[in-house]
């Protein structure tokens, strides 16, 4: 079996640290494919980040379909493109974000996430809508750590995420934490032991179901809005992506 794992964005570091999270979770045979696009911003903060992160994300998942891809995980909590990704790919795709909150659900009736910047709570709350799992979180937190902070063992970063688990546990009544950021995968196990509740990462979650839905035999429906992109004429620097 072989899953591509797409980090979004351009940091080389951060797809590094995603790929060794991933590895650590797959089952034995599986071959885990990352890449990272060669255009777009180094990290996505937010929703200006997100729109020019997705077209290099989309290429990657296109040539990564192209080498025989079993199925294709977007390593970005916000599920950057997920839909438009959908659409394209041949074989199934899933978001981080999309998972943990699926995975905590099953483990949890209230669970919470705690993510990096303020800017991207209202961006994971919509999607905990479209999700249908809004009522399942009982908040989104953030702890005000760059998502670059994350690339090297930063105790104070580290501190501030630990401190908003503490808060959503004794303030939210959280059962679990969904972890808001591929940058904080290296983090799950410790934070867990520490504060004695469950603590999703979601690159480990959606590795596992993208294992799941390609031992089933499962595919994206093709009926409603991930049916193939319309044949149409793409002008300028997206000619390229022309479906």
């Amino acid at each position: 079996m072989r899953l591509h794992v797409v980090n979004p964005n351009t940091t080389a570091s951060m797809t590094a640290k995603i790929a060794a999270a991933a590895r650590a979770t797959a089952l034995p045979g599986t071959v885990i494919d990352a890449r990272q696009p060669a255009m777009g911003p180094v990290s996505i903060e937010g929703f200006y980040d997100e729109a020019f992160a997705v077209p290099g994300m989309l290429g990657c998942i296109r040539d990564a379909d192209r080498d025989g891809a079993n199925a294709h995980i977007i390593a970005c909590f916000d599920d950057t493109g997920l839909d438009a990704a959908r659409a394209v790919a041949k074989a199934p795709v899933i978001g981080i974000g999309e998972a943990g909150f699926h995975v905590a659900s099953l483990i949890a009736a209230r669970f919470a996430v705690v993510t990096t910047l303020g800017v991207s709570i209202v961006p994971i709350e919509h999607n905990l809508r479209k999700y249908g799992l809004a009522e399942r979180c009982v908040r989104v937190r953030a702890a005000e750590v760059p998502v670059l902070a994350l690339e090297e063992r930063n105790a104070d970063a580290l501190g501030k995420i630990s401190a908003e688990i503490a808060a959503a546990i004794r303030d939210d009544r959280a059962e679990a934490i969904v972890l808001g950021c591929a940058g904080m995968a290296d983090l799950a196990a410790e934070l867990s032991a520490t504060h004695g509740l469950p603590v999703v990462d979601g690159v480990a979650a959606a590795v596992t179901l993208a294992e799941g839905l390609v031992r089933l035999g499962l595919t994206t429906s093709r009926l409603g809005p991930y049916a193939a992109p319309r044949s149409k004429t793409y002008s300028g620097q997206f000619a390229t992506f022309q479906p």
